[in-house]
């Protein structure tokens, strides 16, 4: 009896009715489960989180790298506001009795290693078009596809997104997109929380960008580095560089209708995803023309720009006349390092682009914004 009125007393507090008013701190989070009213954002950017504990003797809320006490009110109900968050996609937990775990009133997604709660603080309408959902535009599909891996014996998977047109052109093939995750996400990421399918329907709709295919892999590093004993840094994830080359290419050219020349395919990836991106493409510039790091987490100017990838940037003319697009992003409030390398890329007369978004961190608003302004570069 007491469980039932407990999850009684949850499902007040956690779901409203059909009937139910607005709570009077904003509205319910567009990443709640349905029907859901906590957590919720009000018109400044400002969250209100509410967990049912009675029994808890201390709640925390954790979210961009801050955490927050919360205060036990009527009927065992944990609740607070925080100021106003940076806008866009965020990972957050509950930490109740020094116990990170995730709000059952959340949907969850991979990132941080684990499953975890996850907020979107929404962007002005027309800053968010880019990555919303237009009824007025074809649609293309993102499909999950599962294939054997020699090399690790054993099933792997990969997310497809294929353009509207695919299912109507028959008779066309398509240039492809590599698109990678970071450290400890996996291959949902970029479907889940980088809405990169809007993105793309949006961008191939309105002439921005040609139409293409997005491949989505894991790129064995979905867990944070330090979590496997003894693993150094250039071994996390360099797994998935033979996988990439010898069975998901492969594996990719010979199930859809892609163009297999190197002008025609494209890699790109956030964080760690990135330093993989670089460590692939640069080392096989046979195969890749165009080149994307989003908030890469990037070493290659320790040693001199000159020692980096096997020498590949001692030739500006050579390397120029290869790479068709030379991609590097980040967030303005990262300071992960992205703009230090453009500088030194441009005194070598290396051809890039470099982007920086305004008043984001590392986080998926970054990234989106970032995909968003390397699509309309590629396979032009």
């Amino acid at each position: 009896m007491k469980y039932l009125l407990a999850i009684s007393i949850m499902a007040f507090v956690g779901v409203r009715s059909m009937n139910a008013t607005v709570p009077a701190e904003g509205i319910p989070a567009s990443t709640n489960i349905p029907e859901a009213r906590y957590p919720c954002v009000d018109s400044d950017s400002r969250a209100t989180f509410k967990l049912h504990a009675p029994d808890a003797k201390e709640v925390r809320l954790d979210i961009c790298g801050k955490k927050y006490d919360m205060s036990m009110g009527e009927g065992g109900v944990w609740s607070v506001t925080t100021p106003p968050l940076v806008e866009g996609f965020h990972y957050y937990f509950l930490i109740v009795d020094g116990v990170a775990v995730n709000d059952p009133a959340s949907e969850t997604f991979y990132g941080c290693g684990r499953m975890s709660s996850g907020i979107e603080i929404p962007e002005k309408a027309d800053q968010a078009s880019y990555y919303k959902f237009d009824k007025s535009v074809p649609h293309g599909q993102v499909r999950e596809c599962r294939y054997f891996s020699e090399k690790e014996n054993s099933q792997r998977r990969c997310f497809v997104y294929t353009p509207a047109e695919y299912e109507t052109s028959p008779s066309k093939s398509y240039p492809v997109l590599y698109l990678q995750h970071g450290m400890g996400e996996d291959e949902r990421g970029w479907h889940t929380q980088g809405r990169m399918a809007d993105i793309l329907d949006n961008q191939i709709a309105s002439g921005k960008c040609v139409p293409m295919i997005v491949v989505m892999d894991y790129g064995n590093c979905g867990y944070i580095h330090g979590a496997r004993p003894g693993e150094s840094r250039d071994e996390f994830g360099a797994s998935f560089t033979p996988i990439m080359l010898e069975e998901l290419i492969p594996y990719i050219e010979k199930t859809f209708r892609v163009k297999s020349d190197r002008d025609s395919r494209a890699m790109a990836g956030l964080s760690w995803g990135g330093h993989e991106t670089l460590e692939i493409t640069l080392r096989n510039l046979d195969l890749f023309a165009h080149i994307g790091s989003f908030s890469g987490a990037l070493f290659f100017l320790g040693n001199g720009l000159d020692k980096a990838y096997d020498g590949v940037f001692n030739s500006a003319d050579d390397f120029n006349s290869k790479v068709k697009t030379f991609f590097f992003g980040m967030g303005s409030e990262e300071n992960f390092g992205s703009d230090k390398i453009s500088g030194a890329l441009k005194k070598a007369g290396i051809n890039h682009t470099y982007y920086e978004s305004e008043g984001t961190h590392h986080e998926w608003l970054t990234w989106r914004r970032c995909l968003n302004e390397f699509l309309p570069l590629i396979f032009k």
